[in-house]
């Protein structure tokens, strides 16, 4: 079993087209229209994606770890020394990082206050 794609509104479909093809590498996979017409695309690899869709009201993410909802979701990826400095030349700057057993990780927060995790295990080899 896996996560095959994580479901996001945008407040700029195209900026955070952009912004997680740059970060990640991804690319677009499917571009439409969600059933009520506003503007869809869905971007990743073979094997997962995230589903974007253009929200009709402006915004930012409401994220509150007291409260049932979503928070995070997250990345493991081979280096996180080289995501951390694709962040920094994207003007993009960790809000939280450390340590911890069996990894290191770090926290930022996308255009629409999105937060993600970036997850490094030193002895585990990623599945793309």
């Amino acid at each position: 079993m896996y996560l095959e794609h994580v479901n996001l509104s945008v407040s700029d479909l195209e900026r955070s087209i952009a912004f997680y093809t740059e970060l990640f590498g991804f690319e677009v996979r499917w571009r439409g229209f969600t059933s009520d017409g506003q503007p869809a695309a869905h971007i990743g690899d073979d094997r997962m994606y995230l589903a974007m869709f253009q929200a009709v009201a402006p915004g930012t993410a409401v994220k509150d770890y007291g409260a049932v909802g979503f928070n995070h979701f997250g990345f493991v990826v081979d280096s996180l020394d080289d995501l951390r400095g694709r962040l920094g030349r994207m003007g993009i700057s960790p809000h939280l990082e450390g340590d911890y057993e069996p990894g290191r990780r770090l926290y930022f927060h996308d255009h629409d206050g999105i937060e993600v995790e970036l997850v490094q295990y030193e002895d585990a080899p990623v599945r793309v």
